[in-house]
């Protein structure tokens, strides 16, 4: 077959008219400078996530691509260039977690998203919103005093909700917090284990005090556990219980019997706040057994006072690699699920 020079020189000159390019000014220096990074690696960044090349001169950006994804980008810089401004401390995810952003909607704002402060940790990092389903969730857990966060891991359900719950000790808006997670493994009757309650505990609740001595500096915690201002407890231990003036957060709830949910339900007191969290796809239940947070939901969805957040593998804020991972094993179960 004989090469066509004028047909391959009509293609090259019809992709060059379809380039649609778009240039950017940004008036100050060192904003500009943690815009691109170091050695402009957020550009480079971009331009993995988007079939766009950018260029950078001076103050100026030029933006070259498919007319979309040009605008897409564009938008993208300049909310982002936008919050810098406002003294946004930019690092690497969040070149990612933006464009993840505009791409669900276009619309989005950056800035709401990502200057919602939730908290300041024990280690001066500032706790916020990283997606549309976090900031949904936070906003609904200030608005209701009760609030389901359903989806995968790594999305921030807990990680989020303990800040929440720090932040409102902190600020005296609650006089407690209680943490609790069903402990399915021991079938709840830790009773008959030997050893005490810490040692019995320690291994399946290490998940809720990694998140807590993340918030706070460790001594501190301590302190407050051993002070009861802060308690980590499985489940069973929350039965005959009313939990008055507290920030209660129930993980892993997927793993809790009817029963058991509707018991933690009913623990809540006068000035109180729930939050409960889970994945339905990770039931650790035996089969004959129905998870009490699908139940929940089933039976609870239509109140006005109690808000529902799904999570989706959108909203992962972990490596990359899990986003990629749980998409997989989605698909897998969609195809397990049609041949059966």
């Amino acid at each position: 077959m004989m090469f066509d020079q004028n047909l391959a020189e009509h293609i090259l000159k019809a992709k060059i008219q379809d380039l649609h390019t778009e240039n950017l000014h940004f008036p100050d220096t060192a904003q500009l400078r943690n815009l691109l990074g170091e050695q402009d690696k957020h550009l480079r960044q971009l331009e993995k996530l988007a079939p766009v090349r950018i260029s950078a001169r001076g103050n100026d950006l030029s933006l070259s691509g498919d007319v979309s994804s040009v605008q897409l980008i564009r938008d993208l810089l300049i909310q982002l260039y936008g919050i810098i401004e406002k003294g946004y401390p930019l690092f690497s995810q969040d070149i990612s977690y933006a464009h993840r952003i505009l791409a669900q909607d276009g619309k989005a704002s950056i800035e709401k998203i990502f200057l919602d402060k939730v908290f300041v940790s024990a280690k001066k990092r500032i706790i916020a919103p990283k997606s549309m389903a976090q900031k949904l969730y936070i906003d609904a857990i200030r608005k209701h005093d009760m609030v389901f966060g359903i989806g995968p891991a790594g999305t921030g359900k807990t990680y989020l909700a303990m800040a929440m719950a720090v932040s409102a000790l902190m600020e005296r808006k609650v006089s407690r917090i209680a943490l609790a997670r069903p402990a399915v493994e021991a079938g709840e009757k830790l009773g008959f284990l030997p050893g005490d309650l810490a040692e019995k505990v320690n291994p399946y609740l290490r998940p809720l005090y990694d998140a807590l001595f993340d918030m706070m500096d460790m001594d501190k915690a301590t302190a407050l556990i051993h002070k009861g201002t802060i308690e980590v407890a499985p489940l069973a231990f929350m039965r005959g219980r009313t939990l008055n003036d507290a920030f209660v957060i129930l993980d892993e709830a997927q793993n809790t019997t009817s029963e058991q949910m509707k018991m933690f339900l009913t623990r809540l007191g006068f000035g109180s706040k729930a939050v409960i969290t889970g994945d339905v796809t990770q039931i650790d239940l035996p089969q004959e057994r129905i998870s009490g947070l699908i139940e929940a939901e089933k039976i609870l969805q239509h109140s006005e006072k109690i808000s529902f957040v799904h999570f989706s593998e959108l909203d992962v804020v972990r490596h990359p690699l899990v986003q990629e991972i749980i998409r997989a094993y989605n698909h897998l179960d969609q195809t397990r699920g049609k041949t059966r």
